[in-house]
C-alpha cells in the first residue's frame, strides 16, 4: 500500500505542476497557440476515451462483472459531471475589465478549477487502487487533458484582470487540490470495503463526459477543412494508441 501512496502522490504533484505551463504560452502567437491546442484537445479526448475502454472498464469488469449496477454507476458519473459543470458555469459578469477590478467570472473560474482538480486527484487515487499500471495510464490521460485546460485557465485569469504572477500563483494553488482529492480517494478506498469498483465506474463516467461533452464539441467548432479534420482524427487515434501501449506496463 505504501507503494500505491508514493506513486499517487508523485503523480498528482506532477499534474499540479502542469498549472505553470501557462507562462510558457505568453510569447506564443495566438494563431500558433490555437493550432497547437486544437490538436492537443483531440489527443487528450482520445487518451481519456482510451483510458476508459482499455484500462478502467476491463479492470472493473474483471473484478465485478458487468451488471446493471456498473452501468448505473457509470451513468451516475456522467450526471455528476454534468451537475458540476452547470455549477461552475452558472455565474456571468457584465462589468468592464479594469486594473482595479477582477472579474467575478475569473474568480468563478478558480472555484471551478478547484473542484475540477480535486476530482482529478480522486480519479488518479482510485486508478492506483486498481493497480499501478492503470494508475500511470490514468495519470497520463489526466496530464494530456490538463495541458490545454491549464493554458485556457491561465488565459481566462489574465483576461479577468489578474496580473501574470497572480494568475500563475492562484492557478497553482487550485491545482494542488488534486493532492487532497488523491489522499481522500486512497483513504476511503482502503477503509470502505467494496467502494473501489463504484469509484472506478464513477471515474469512467466522468471521463466519458469530459471527452464527449467538453473536448470533442470543441473540435466541431472549427471551420471544416479536410487537412485539419484528418489531423484531429489522427490525434484522437494517437491518444487511444498511447493508452493501448501502456497496457504493456501491466
Amino acid at each position: 500500500m505504501l507503494e500505491v501512496w508514493i506513486y499517487t502522490l508523485v503523480s498528482v504533484f506532477i499534474v499540479s505542476m502542469i498549472s505553470l505551463i501557462g507562462v510558457i504560452t505568453i510569447s506564443i502567437k495566438t494563431e500558433k497557440l490555437h493550432k497547437f491546442l486544437i490538436y492537443m484537445v483531440s489527443f487528450s479526448a482520445g487518451a481519456l476515451l482510451g483510458d476508459v475502454f482499455i484500462h478502467l472498464l476491463p479492470e472493473l469488469i474483471e473484478e465485478s462483472g458487468f451488471g446493471i449496477n456498473v452501468s448505473l454507476y457509470i451513468l451516475l458519473g456522467i450526471l455528476f459531471s454534468f451537475v458540476i459543470e452547470k455549477f461552475v458555469h452558472w455565474h456571468h459578469c457584465h462589468l468592464p475589465i479594469t486594473k482595479q477590478h477582477v472579474h467575478s467570472f475569473a474568480v468563478m473560474n478558480l472555484v471551478g478549477d478547484f473542484v475540477h482538480n480535486f476530482i482529478d486527484g480522486i480519479i488518479i487515487g482510485v486508478s492506483y487502487l486498481i493497480n499501478i499500471p492503470v494508475g500511470i495510464a490514468t495519470t497520463v490521460a489526466v496530464i494530456l487533458h490538463e495541458i490545454p485546460q491549464e493554458i485556457s485557465d491561465f488565459g481566462v485569469l489574465l483576461h479577468g484582470g489578474f496580473s501574470k504572477s497572480k494568475a500563475l500563483f492562484y492557478n497553482f494553488i487550485t491545482a494542488i487540490t488534486s493532492i487532497l482529492g488523491a489522499v481522500l480517494a486512497l483513504f476511503i478506498g482502503s477503509r470502505i470495503e467494496g467502494i473501489t469498483p463504484i469509484l472506478i465506474a464513477l471515474t469512467a463516467g466522468s471521463f466519458i463526459y469530459i471527452a464527449g461533452s467538453d473536448l470533442i464539441p470543441e473540435l466541431h467548432k472549427e471551420e471544416f477543412k479536410w487537412k485539419s479534420s484528418l489531423l484531429q482524427l489522427v490525434s484522437i487515434t494517437l491518444g487511444i494508441a498511447i493508452m493501448f501501449v501502456l497496457l504493456f506496463l501491466e
